[in-house]
């Protein structure tokens, strides 16, 4: 398995729709789905700040979902655009296989 892990800091004022949007049912799951491999999406709140949320993308490997970038790509950086507003800043954490 596959996962890329993102960090992201929202603005408060955004947090509900940042929530619907990168939710495991939102626009990016659904954007995902047309990818074949995509397992689903985690979207995590941290404890200790309510800004804080860490989102996991689970493919069945890094061959899956280098082939949804590539055929998806202007559709992402579509959706990409118009979630900009919603945080702060956002960090990429890493990509790799999960280790059994």
């Amino acid at each position: 398995m596959y996962l890329i892990l993102w960090e992201y800091h929202v603005k408060l004022e955004a947090r509900e729709k940042f929530e619907q949007i990168y939710s495991p049912t939102g626009a990016w799951a659904e954007l995902f789905q047309n990818g074949a491999g995509y397992l689903g999406t985690e979207l995590l709140l941290d404890e200790t700040d309510p800004q804080k949320y860490l989102t996991i993308d689970l493919w069945v490997s890094k061959e899956a979902y280098e082939s949804f970038l590539e055929r998806w790509k202007q559709e992402y950086e579509m959706l990409d655009k118009q979630c900009a507003g919603l945080t702060k800043h956002e960090v990429p954490l890493g990509k790799g296989h999960l280790l059994k």
